[in-house]
């Protein structure tokens, strides 16, 4: 008996292994996978302007690391006792308007030099709603797509669905400026499968049949791209809120676990997949919490697997295990 639909994944063409380095951008769920990505020792480097979700917002974050944008006082506002830009997220909000520059700042320039190298870019849209910045809102960018909120007042903005064409001209700019700046780089397309209901259930379905339909076309186009149904696996596989948060809107672990198993199996190579087994391991050992540091079967664990990742750092010589290694020498930990 079946309970659930499962569908093979199209594989990766191109498969992705350690020595290649990731830049990930897009919904909460890009978080998720980043930092599944991060522990199994991937090169990553996920969301220079935080969390976002629509397409204007991801597409000129980019554009931004692209061209390496500075971003003056002119480009942010105060508001609570806060200084704000409505083009990041408000972890680069602060108090001090030179320290939410610096922030800003900083993260485009270690974008910019990033992207110029990287490999892959895993590009994750959450919804094809935007809300616009009208002539209440503080900042002189009246029109403007607001990638954040902040908590400012609902008159502050007016909110439209964006049309398959208007998704089009936007991520189509941004593809052809991308393999302008990298031409080597390779994009990974995901719906995430985060359910916009504050929106209502009829509007978000609407959304993310817009970003499906436009991701698709420009998959058919660009023999660089790849979609990975991250969506599907969790709406029509897993199909279930048994899969979902309290909130019945973000998937729980269980869900976020089947799509990084079936990403691994799509997207990886053999080779990358039974490094990561060994990784797997090794982290595995290193969260381990012994009863006894002193005793003597503690330090003989600590000395086995100090010797396995030594074998494997002199093996993967770009992979960082510094702090495993440190932990298994000394059986102190960096947060002790």
């Amino acid at each position: 008996m079946k309970f659930h639909y499962e569908f093979a994944v199209q594989k990766l063409s191109n498969p992705i292994a350690h020595q290649h380095k990731l830049m990930l951008v897009g919904s909460c769920f890009t978080e998720n996978i980043g930092d599944k990505l991060r522990k199994m020792k991937f090169s990553v480097l996920e969301n220079p302007a935080g969390i976002l979700f629509n397409p204007v917002s991801v597409s000129q974050t980019i554009t931004h690391c692209i061209e390496n944008k500075l971003v003056t006082e002119s480009d942010i506002f105060s508001y609570n006792d806060a200084w704000h830009s409505w083009d990041h997220h408000s972890r680069f909000s602060n108090f001090q308007a030179q320290e939410c520059l610096n922030g800003i700042n900083q993260s485009t320039s270690e974008a910019h030099a990033y992207l110029k190298e990287a490999d892959f870019l895993v590009l994750t849209l959450g919804s094809a709603w935007v809300y616009e910045l009208s002539d209440m809102a503080l900042g002189n960018k009246a029109g403007s797509v607001a990638a954040n909120n902040h908590k400012a007042p609902a008159d502050w903005f007016s909110k439209r669905l964006l049309t398959v064409e208007q998704t089009l001209v936007v991520l189509d700019n941004l593809l052809h400026r991308l393999f302008r700046f990298n031409p080597k780089l390779n994009i990974v397309f995901t719906i995430s499968p985060v359910r916009h209901l504050r929106e209502g259930v009829i509007e978000n379905n609407r959304s993310k049949a817009v970003l499906i339909q436009a991701v698709h076309q420009l998959v058919d186009k660009f023999s660089k791209l790849y979609y990975f149904p991250a969506y599907e696996l969790v709406i029509d596989d897993l199909r279930d809120y048994r899969f979902y948060a309290e909130d019945l809107v973000h998937p729980n672990y269980h869900a976020t676990q089947y799509v990084w198993e079936k990403l691994i199996g799509a997207c990886m190579s053999e080779p990358t997949q039974e490094l990561m087994k060994e990784i797997a391991e090794i982290n595995l050992a290193f969260q381990h919490k012994p009863f006894n540091q002193q005793s003597q079967q503690h330090q003989q664990f600590l000395n086995n697997y100090l010797e396995k990742t030594r074998v494997l750092s002199n093996q993967y010589t770009y992979l960082d295990f510094c702090n495993e290694l440190s932990y298994f020498k000394t059986g102190i930990r960096a947060d002790q």
